[in-house]
C-alpha cells in the first residue's frame, strides 16, 4: 500500500519538455474563447426577440385593422337601419294621409258652401290640425304658373290676359309631405290666345315708331 507523502499536491499535466509556466497561457485562451462565445449567444437571442416583437406588432396591427373595419361596418349598419326606419315611417304616414284626402276634400267643399258649422266644424278643424302636425301640406292657388310636376290639368282654355300657361281654377288642392307630393293639384289652365303675342308685338313696334317720329321720309 502506497502512502501519500505529506504536503504532496497534484500538478497539472504538463507536456514533457515544458515548464509549468507553459500551462497558464492555455487556461487564459480557454477563458477568452468562452467570453467570445457569450456575446455571440446574446446577439442571437436579441435577434430572436426582435423577430418575435415584429411578429407581435404585425399581429396587433392586423387585429386593430379588423376591429376598425368591424366598427365601420357596424356604424354603416346603424345608419342604414335608421334610414330604413325613417323611410318606413314616412311611407306609413303617407299611406294614412292618402286615405284621409277624400275626407279633407269633403271638408273643403263644406267650407266653401258654408256648411261647416257647429260640432262638425270643430271635428273638421281638429282633423285638419292633426294632419298638419303629421306633415301634410296643402298647395295650389289660382293665378300661379302651371307646373306639370305638381299640377294636373283637367280643363284647358285660352285667355287674353295671361302671358303663360296659368292655373285659373283649383278643382282639387294638392297635398305633399315635405318634398314628396302625394297628390298633385287638379286645376283648370288657360293659355295665351293664339296670335295674341304677335298682335302685342305689332302694337309695341307701332308705339316705338310713333315715339321716334314715324318712318323716315325720302
Amino acid at each position: 500500500m502506497t502512502e501519500e507523502t505529506p504536503g504532496f499536491e497534484e500538478k497539472p499535466d504538463v507536456p514533457s519538455g515544458a515548464t509549468p509556466e507553459d500551462a497558464e497561457p492555455q487556461a487564459d485562451s480557454s477563458s477568452a474563447a468562452a467570453e467570445e462565445s457569450a456575446p455571440a449567444g446574446d446577439a442571437n437571442q436579441t435577434v430572436a426577440l426582435v423577430a418575435q416583437l415584429d411578429q407581435a406588432r404585425k399581429a396587433l396591427d392586423e387585429r386593430t385593422a379588423d376591429l376598425q373595419r368591424l366598427q365601420a361596418e357596424f356604424q354603416n349598419y346603424r345608419r342604414r337601419v335608421e334610414r330604413d326606419r325613417i323611410a318606413v315611417k314616412e311611407i306609413a304616414v303617407a299611406n294614412l294621409l292618402t286615405e284621409l284626402l277624400p275626407v279633407l276634400d269633403d271638408i273643403g267643399r263644406a267650407r266653401e258652401h258654408g256648411e261647416l258649422v257647429g260640432g262638425f266644424k270643430s271635428v273638421a278643424e281638429s282633423l285638419e290640425t292633426v294632419a298638419a302636425k303629421m306633415g301634410l301640406q296643402q298647395f295650389g292657388k289660382e293665378g300661379e304658373p302651371f307646373d306639370p310636376t305638381i299640377h294636373e290639368a283637367l280643363m284647358h282654355s285660352y285667355a287674353p290676359d295671361v302671358t303663360e300657361t296659368t292655373c285659373v281654377a283649383i278643382l282639387q288642392p294638392g297635398y305633399r309631405i315635405g318634398e314628396r307630393t302625394i297628390r298633385p293639384a287638379r286645376v283648370a289652365v288657360a293659355e295665351p290666345q293664339p296670335g295674341a303675342q304677335a298682335a302685342k308685338g305689332d302694337e309695341a313696334e307701332a308705339g316705338d315708331d310713333k315715339e321716334s317720329g314715324g318712318p323716315d321720309e325720302g
